[in-house]
């Protein structure tokens, strides 16, 4: 049945390789529709998520950024797939890096760097653009996926770019490996984590909140320079991201204080664009204490 799977997903790969942009995204209105009006896909987590984080705005407010959150999704999706077949100067000219030339001092030193971010508008593509912008070594840390023959199609896609996809269960080996080479960890850090106790509780839109250990743990032990992702889409199809330096000696910080400067980082990133964040994720379902 995996197999099977993998077959109806390469289909897929193909298809929406061949279908043209003003094309493609006629099929994400689709899958919006679908998504949103026919399935009604986690629109209770996505509720709540939204009232959680802006008490303040109208119900009038919310649906709007509810209805324009899932045509986000929609177009992530199909974005996503098409950049298996995408060529390095479509990915370079629809993902532009503004600020490149702030890994070269770490390249120099070869030292190696954290990249955290959040699931705010397009980030699948982040995978393929950010080796065609930089000569240092891209690692990116992610949850496998079910399907083990998908999964591997996704790292084969990623090492033709140049970027080291990691499975999340072997980041402390990557890490061993890597942070003393001019590479570049790139870490998506607002999912909710697994386990609580581990967590760094941070007040984020007013709740705490529970963020994940990882980045700061990594950055603390090997004291590696962490910058902040910052990523806006210009208009459909169309993103630019430049990155923001969160602190250049993380050895001498305190416990926490790394992940309280990614969430307030993010916070303000997400208000800007409300619906290009990922609020299906179930952010808040642990509560601290």
């Amino acid at each position: 049945m995996e197999f099977f799977t993998y077959l109806l997903f390469l289909f897929l790969v193909a298809l929406v390789g061949i279908t043209p942009f003003f094309l493609l995204y006629g099929f994400s209105n689709f899958v919006c529709f679908m998504l949103y009006r026919v399935v009604g896909y986690r629109k209770a987590v996505v509720r709540s998520n939204l009232k959680k984080a802006f008490p303040q705005k109208t119900a009038k407010e919310l649906k709007r950024i509810e209805k324009a959150s899932y045509k986000n999704l929609a177009d992530i999706f199909v974005e996503g797939v098409k950049g298996f077949t995408m060529s390095k100067k479509s990915i370079m000219r629809r993902h532009r890096f503004l600020n490149p030339e702030i890994f070269e001092k770490y390249y120099k030193q070869n030292r190696g760097v954290i990249v955290v971010a959040g699931h705010v508008g397009n980030w699948e593509w982040g995978a393929f653009s950010a080796a065609y912008f930089t000569k240092n070594i891209i690692v990116g840390l992610y949850k496998p996926l079910s399907n083990k023959y998908i999964d591997e199609f996704a790292i084969r896609s990623r090492a033709k770019a140049g970027t080291i996809l990691a499975s999340i269960k072997k980041t402390r080996l990557f890490f061993k490996e890597y942070a003393n080479k001019p590479s570049v960890f790139l870490m998506a850090a607002d999912q909710s984590p697994s386990n609580p106790e581990k967590s760094i509780w941070v007040d984020f839109f007013g709740v705490d909140t529970a963020f994940l250990h990882g980045p700061e743990q990594y950055a603390r032990k090997y004291n590696l320079p962490v910058l902040f992702l910052n990523m806006y889409r210009i208009k459909r199809g169309k993103y630019e991201y430049s990155l923001e330096l969160l602190t250049e000696d993380s050895a001498k910080t305190s416990p926490g204080q790394i992940t309280v400067l990614f969430a307030k980082k993010l916070e303000a990133l997400i208000k800007q664009q409300p619906e290009s964040w990922l609020w299906s994720h179930k952010r808040w379902k642990h509560s601290k204490g």
